[in-house]
């Protein structure tokens, strides 16, 4: 006896599966790549899609997820702590998470010079070169002795030929402030 077999879809054929899918593969790759607010947000959309397995895999990562987030935005003591976490996110090129853990900080401490100078070597690897010149200057301004700092820092190496990067890092002696001994009108 011989029994026709009806044809089946494929779960795979699926479009809501295919998506699911999709979002789960950029799931894991936000979350190996330490982007773990983006991470979540792809598996969020997995846990409440049409694939029980799907979902199940992606709640455990989720898991994974919330409890780096919950760490990163509770494990700083102090701003100068929070500041290093974002200068290593800047040296493995996670820009945007450095961007949103500098902005943080400079609402946390608006007046600190290495968030300025911070910003300002962000700015300067991404491009945003105008930005980097206000954000250098705010920090010199503060703290003028970042100036040497700045000289030899490969951060602003995209700022190098810049003459306002030069003018900032090598200001004109004495164009700004009064001469330090005058002679009395008599004597000249």
């Amino acid at each position: 006896m011989s029994q026709k077999n009806a044809p089946r879809v494929s779960v795979a054929d699926e479009p809501r599966f295919a998506q699911a899918v999709q979002n789960y593969e950029a799931g894991l790759r936000a979350m190996q790549e330490h982007k773990f607010d983006k991470a979540r947000t792809h598996l969020q959309k997995v846990a409440t899609g049409p694939s029980k397995e799907l979902a199940d895999r992606a709640s455990v990562h989720l898991n994974t997820c919330n409890q780096h987030l919950e760490r990163t935005t509770n494990q700083f003591k102090t701003p100068e702590e929070h500041f290093d976490y974002a200068v290593s996110l800047m040296n493995v090129g996670d820009y945007v998470s450095a961007r949103e853990h500098l902005e943080k900080l400079s609402k946390q401490a608006p007046k600190a010079d290495y968030v300025a100078y911070g910003m300002a070597a962000l700015d300067c690897l991404t491009g945003h070169l105008e930005d980097s010149l206000r954000h250098l200057d705010e920090a010199v301004r503060r703290t003028p002795g970042l100036r040497f700092q700045a000289r030899n820092d490969s951060d602003f190496q995209n700022l190098a030929e810049d003459p306002r990067f030069t003018e900032l890092l090598y200001p004109d002696p004495g164009a700004d402030s009064p001469p330090a001994f005058t002679l009395p009108e008599e004597e000249r």
